[in-house]
């Protein structure tokens, strides 16, 4: 395999280049639960050293998505159902956190690019995309996370859009949800775009909350 780490993006390092990479296979299903990940093994596919591989590894131990077994070596967790009711719950406790914060804190240009986003989102919806339709609802909800601005904050909420990419690719697939979500991104809009925390609090739980119903219809399909 050609190495694809040649050339450092911007001031990442190596291993975070392959923590990256890696991470991203697991929540995109590369990897399935229980699979083991060779060190080795990688470190040939990406044309590094054993030790930016080594190094990657142990991040992904830290974030819960792999497993170091003494006498296995590392095995895939992945992300679980109860991982994804636990990101939802913890989420619907503090969205209206982040959304208070945003419209208090936000200015001119955060808004702007929120509505932006949105009409991409329309456009796509109308082409039926759904991996950019995925992609722009991460990037509405991380412009309201930036708007916060509180690192902690966002640095969390992040992370769980991250985690969530899988289930929301799937959710977004199933009857409907798409035009649905569309819908509630409307109303979230126009609440931060009349500046009412109030409303864009309920809008913003009621998107999570339908978010989370659809997402246990689509994980107990077969």
């Amino acid at each position: 395999m050609e190495n694809i780490f040649n050339e450092k993006k911007g001031n990442k390092s190596l291993t975070s280049m392959i923590f990256e990479k890696i991470r991203e296979d697991i929540l995109i299903g590369k990897y399935t639960s229980g699979e083991k990940i060779v060190e080795a093994k990688l470190a040939e596919e990406f044309g590094v050293s054993r030790t930016p591989v080594r190094e990657a590894l142990k991040q992904l131990e830290l974030d819960g998505l792999v497993d170091n077994i003494p006498n296995r070596g590392v095995i895939v967790k992945g992300i679980s159902n109860q991982d994804v009711e636990d990101i939802y719950t913890i989420r619907i406790a503090i969205e209206g956190i982040a959304v208070k914060w945003a419209i208090e804190r936000m200015d001119e240009n955060d808004l702007q690019k929120l509505k932006e986003i949105f009409e991409l989102m329309e456009f796509y919806s109308f082409k039926k995309d759904i991996d950019k339709i995925a992609e722009l609802n991460t990037k509405f909800h991380e412009t309201i996370y930036n708007a916060t601005k509180s690192r902690y904050l966002e640095h969390v909420l992040k992370d769980f859009q991250y985690f969530m990419k899988t289930t929301r690719y799937k959710s977004l697939r199933s009857p409907g949800r798409m035009e649905s979500a569309l819908e509630e991104h409307r109303k979230i809009l126009e609440a931060f775009t009349d500046r009412d925390i109030d409303r864009a609090a309920e809008a913003i739980l009621k998107h999570v909350n339908n978010s989370r119903d659809n997402a246990k219809k689509v994980s107990t399909k077969v």
